[in-house]
């Protein structure tokens, strides 16, 4: 693959965390810096890190994990998304959310990065630098994610619940998108 090849791969699969990260900027209300920074951070990190697994098992694993790469990250995106979207019709006076949890970031980390994993098999078959494509995925993934979730944040003059439930159909259009 050539440079722009990984770039434009990067940006493919920074895409996903822009989106995820665009409905969490929309919950937030407080505490937005660190909770930007963590999911960025996840986010990235995850994305950095998968294709290396991918990389190394793409003999072991890959034949394994691919049939149902696309059912995984349809679960987990639609179970998070059910959740926001039943917690904010439950609560109609919910607290404010204050900080991502440590489950849901790498549980949103996981299924944006499938992706990544099964690209990390296609780095091994065309003999590309895996240290560079991770470098470039997760420096992506962060910066989109941040982008994501500032964005997100900036447009919340809409009431909590009807954000939160928007963030939670954007999270199950995810999921969907995922099965084709």
């Amino acid at each position: 693959m050539s440079l722009v090849d990984i770039i434009l791969l990067s940006i493919a699969l920074g895409i996903d965390c822009l989106i995820v990260s665009f409905s969490q900027g929309l919950i937030f209300k407080s505490q937005r810096v660190k909770n930007s920074f963590n999911l960025a951070f996840f986010m990235g990190l995850f994305q950095g890190l998968m294709p290396v697994i991918g990389y190394i098992a793409v003999n072991k694993i890959y034949k394994y994990l691919l049939p149902y790469s696309r059912h995984i990250v349809f679960t987990i995106f639609f179970i998070i998304g059910l959740h926001f979207i039943l917690d904010a019709i439950r609560n109609e006076q919910k607290q404010e959310i204050c900080c991502i949890g440590i489950k849901c970031l790498i549980s949103l980390s996981i299924a944006t990065s499938m992706d990544a994993l099964i690209a990390g098999t296609t780095i091994k078959l065309t003999s590309t630098s895996l240290l560079l494509c991770c470098l470039l995925f997760g420096l992506f993934s962060f910066v989109m994610s941040e982008l994501g979730f500032w964005f997100g944040n900036f447009i919340k003059n809409i009431p909590a619940k009807f954000l939160q439930i928007f963030g939670g159909i954007i999270l199950i259009v995810l999921a969907f998108k995922a099965l084709n």
